[in-house]
């Protein structure tokens, strides 16, 4: 892949982020996806490159999509690649004005990204310190106290992170008679599992059940970071089943790293739609909006923060052109 196609890439997530950010706390998180989807695409077909969805949003929240094998991008013989998107990651934080939603995607040389249906995936993250020491076939208590002695802490110091929902009560149960923290996230365990590998965030580990494009592109995030992603398909009804069988997919199987994305290269963009542990949010101030972003690329291991302000007057409000 080129190199250029980095700096490409934020210009799509800070236009999502943007478009999206203005639905902030307004309770109209379909509207609000809506625009984050809108803003992707157009920037998207404005970047030299033949992109694929191979693993898209929307279906499991009824929301308009980036639907799987839409092309984007303006080929002209540039790269081929796969794309794993979610315009926006954290639907019902922006409804409600929470914390840690971003626009965010990924992309890998072609052929190299899970193609798979949208639908719950059972996760297993952790930073550089623990990646090789964690097993999503153990026990939780085990994963724990692997974490405790991968990071030289005691089990009580350990921060595990995973969505607040009901479905997750016995995982909670366990992470506490087990001495370690919680930190529940609201919803978008994108940031959760790219959050341990940053010590700032304070988090060691993410547990639970999320969405399957989430896990795809948190596996490119940890791989650009030198962290690990362990997942495994939970189909919720027999139609999802008889997707994943009709896509080559064994749900029983334990999808690893190489699974998720392979090769040595790929590319992870996102830009803060509301305030988090890594990013700020998008904020409006008068003629302009300012954004925060990360981007990083897995072959050169560079990982980089980068701060833009944009004009309102001269640009459209959801085409932010560099």
């Amino acid at each position: 892949m080129e190199r250029s196609l980095s700096m490409e890439l934020v210009r799509v997530t800070e236009a999502a982020a943007i478009a999206s950010a203005r639905w902030m706390g307004r309770g109209l998180k379909i509207e609000a996806d809506d625009a984050a989807t809108t803003a992707m695409r157009d920037v998207f077909n404005s970047i030299p490159m033949q992109g694929v969805v191979v693993i898209g949003e929307g279906e499991m929240d009824e929301a308009p999509m980036l639907y799987i094998g839409e092309e984007l991008g303006l080929g002209l013989g540039g790269p081929a690649v796969d794309i794993a998107v979610d315009p926006l990651e954290g639907t019902n934080i922006v409804a409600s004005g929470g914390w840690n939603a971003l626009a965010v995607l990924a992309i890998a040389d072609r052929g190299n990204l899970l193609h798979a249906p949208d639908m719950y995936m059972e996760k297993l993250a952790v930073g550089p310190e623990s990646r090789g020491k964690v097993d999503i076939n153990a026990s939780v208590t085990d994963n724990l106290l692997a974490v405790a002695r991968a990071k030289n802490k005691d089990i009580e110091d350990v921060v595990a992170t995973l969505i607040n929902r009901p479905r997750h009560q016995k995982l909670i149960d366990e992470i506490r008679r087990s001495g370690a923290r919680i930190k529940l996230i609201d919803d978008g365990d994108v940031a959760g599992a790219i959050n341990t590998a940053f010590d700032e965030t304070g988090v060691d580990i993410l547990f639970g059940l999320g969405g399957a494009p989430e896990g795809v592109i948190a596996a490119v995030g940890l791989k650009c970071l030198g962290g690990e992603i362990q997942g495994r398909l939970v189909p919720q009804n027999e139609q999802e089943l008889q997707r994943c069988i009709r896509m080559g997919l064994d749900v029983n199987r334990v999808l690893r790293m190489e699974d998720l994305v392979k090769g040595d290269d790929a590319i992870f963009a996102a830009t803060g739609v509301t305030d988090g542990e890594l990013m700020r949010g998008v904020q409006f101030k008068g003629a302009y909006a300012e954004s925060h972003s990360l981007v990083m690329r897995a072959k050169s291991g560079t990982v980089r923060f980068i701060e833009g302000r944009h004009s309102l007057k001269k640009k459209p409000h959801h085409m932010m052109e560099v």
